[in-house]
C-alpha cells in the first residue's frame, strides 16, 4: 500500500509540473524590424530593457556617409551615426511577457510612451503611443539570431 501512495504522489507532482506556468519568452537578442530595414539589439540595462540600432539595410546617406540622428532634438547628437542610437529606453516589466517604458523614433526625433510584448519565442510587438495613449502605432519584430 505504501508503494501505491508514493506512485500517486509522483504522478501528482508530474501532473502539476506539466501544467505549471510556461517560461516567459526572453526579449534580449537581435530583432529584425517589421520593414526589414533595421535590426535592433535588445539587452538588459540595469533591470530594464534597452534597445539600440545594430544594423541598417541602407546605413549610408546619398553622399555615401553614415546616416546620422539628424532629427534628434538635442543638436549635439544630430551628427551621431544612427547605428548605436538607443531607441528602446528603460522598459520595465509591466505584466506577463510585457514591458513598458519609452520608444525613441529617430525618423522624427520624438520619444513616445511604449510597450514591448513578447508574442512568441521569436516575435514581439513594439508599440509607441502619443497623446496619453490615444494614438498608437505597433510593429511586429522577428528574432534575427
Amino acid at each position: 500500500m505504501r508503494l501505491s501512495h508514493h506512485l500517486s504522489a509522483i504522478a501528482l507532482l508530474l501532473a502539476l509540473g506539466a501544467s505549471g506556468p510556461a517560461l516567459a519568452a526572453e526579449p534580449t537578442g537581435t530583432w529584425l524590424t517589421e520593414s526589414g530595414k533595421s535590426r535592433i539589439k535588445i539587452a538588459d540595462c540595469g533591470g530594464a530593457l534597452c534597445g539600440t540600432i545594430a544594423w541598417l539595410q541602407e546605413p549610408n546617406d546619398e553622399a555615401g556617409k553614415p546616416k546620422t540622428d539628424k532629427s534628434n532634438p538635442d543638436t549635439g547628437k544630430r551628427s551621431k551615426p544612427l547605428i548605436g542610437v538607443m531607441i528602446v529606453l528603460g522598459m520595465k516589466p509591466s505584466g506577463a511577457n510585457k514591458w513598458a517604458g519609452q520608444v525613441y523614433n529617430a525618423e522624427d526625433g520624438k520619444t513616445y510612451s511604449g510597450n514591448l510584448t513578447m508574442t512568441g519565442d521569436n516575435s514581439l510587438q513594439l508599440q509607441g503611443c502619443a497623446l496619453g495613449g490615444l494614438l498608437c502605432k505597433s510593429q511586429t519584430w522577428t528574432r534575427a539570431n
